[in-house]
């Protein structure tokens, strides 16, 4: 019987281990190094689970007092096991539900765990009762005012960072102990059940991150369904083409074919039906053209249209078409020097003016407004 404890602990040091080497190294996400950390991590703490059920460390008929110091730790089993199974990766939509939904279950279990001990502050078992209500809308935010829900969120994070200073702060103290070496009892039991706390503070963010998630894989399109038995009709086509006897006039092989590609077919206005009789005989008007090498061409061809003429060439070009209006401005207020010896065009002037007086003097500021009269 005094193996197996020693077993269990061994094995969970390893999860432990792994989980940790996650959290401080650099890996790629799209490894298969980091794939493989991620897989053995989640199978340590589903194996230490196991262990933990056949032992019966934790029964409903215990109370917090119960619980040994050294047993602490596994109540964290199954939100390590939860925040592991987020990280593995995924190739579709729906395997990454399946994954979601794992997770879930396991954040359930540890709640509902710490919960039958009497380890969750009023706070929080509050957020429980409101996730067993709606677990697939619940929201450590739940309000539809935006300025509501930054205050919310302000809010979990000050006292994420306050769960997470008190916690740094009761492992730094001597009596918790040294690395590998055990301290004073009640201060590692303190210890402990302080890091149950922040963990779960941060089990309701992921439940509630993981409810975002699950929103938008709902939007992604369903699978195709798998065909069923017997070739596709593209697959059928291709058959009958290869059986087809060989064309007289057409050679020894047997690559007669009356289909077009529909954008090639499309794009040449073709009418529809074979452009040849299995004899080689046209069966239409058609014009034989370079589309396909067109269309090749066209594969590396930015996206954008280039310019095919300079900002100068584009300018001159709309002086010359009249779209381009010159004057005004400073240049508007250079006016030529009078001519003294055009006495025709000085009377002109003169007579321009007057007339402007005569004007002037006939309709002075405001007469025409009529609509403010009494």
């Amino acid at each position: 019987m005094d193996d197996e404890p020693r077993s269990l602990r061994a094995l969970f040091a390893d999860a432990e281990s792994k989980r940790v080497t996650l959290e401080q190294t650099p890996f790629n996400p799209n490894s298969s190094e980091y794939t493989d950390t991620v897989s053995s991590a989640v199978k340590l703490y589903q194996d230490c689970l196991g262990l933990i059920s056949a032992l019966s460390v934790f029964s409903p008929n215990e109370s917090l007092e119960d619980i040994a110091t050294a047993d602490l730790p596994f109540l964290l089993a199954n939100f390590h096991l939860a925040e592991l199974t987020q990280k593995l990766p995924s190739s579709s939509p729906q395997e990454r539900k399946r994954i979601l939904s794992a997770a879930r279950d396991a954040y359930e279990r540890y709640l509902h765990l710490l919960d039958s001990y009497g380890l969750l502050p009023a706070k929080y078992k509050k957020l429980l009762e409101q996730y067993t209500d709606s677990p697939t809308t619940f929201s450590m935010t739940s309000t539809s005012d935006p300025a509501a829900r930054r205050d919310a969120k302000i809010a979990n994070f000050r006292a994420e960072k306050e769960l997470r200073s008190r916690l740094e702060f009761l492992r730094g103290r001597p009596e918790y102990g040294a690395e590998g070496e055990s301290g004073d009892e009640d201060a590692v039991r303190e210890v402990h059940l302080a890091h149950a706390e922040y963990s779960t503070h941060m089990a309701f963010q992921a439940l509630e991150a993981l409810n975002r998630e699950w929103e938008i894989l709902a939007l992604a399109p369903p699978p195709e369904p798998p065909s069923r038995g017997g070739p596709n009709p593209q697959e059928l086509e291709d058959a009958r083409r290869r059986q087809r006897p060989t064309a007289g006039g057409l050679g020894d092989n047997n690559d007669y074919s009356d289909r077009l590609d529909q954008p090639l077919r499309a794009a040449t206005n073709l009418p529809g039906g074979p452009l040849l009789s299995k004899q080689g005989k046209p069966l239409q008007p058609f014009t034989l053209v370079n589309t396909r090498q067109e269309l090749a061409k066209g594969v590396f061809r930015p996206g954008h249209n280039l310019p095919t003429m300079t900002i100068d060439e584009y300018l001159e070009e709309e002086r010359r078409r009249g779209g381009i209006i010159e004057g005004g401005g400073e240049a508007s207020w250079h006016r030529p020097e009078p001519d003294e010896d055009d006495i025709e065009k000085a009377d002109a002037e003169t007579m321009k003016a007057r007339e402007w007086d005569e004007f002037v003097e006939a309709n002075p500021r405001g007469s025409g407004n009529t609509l403010n009269r009494g």
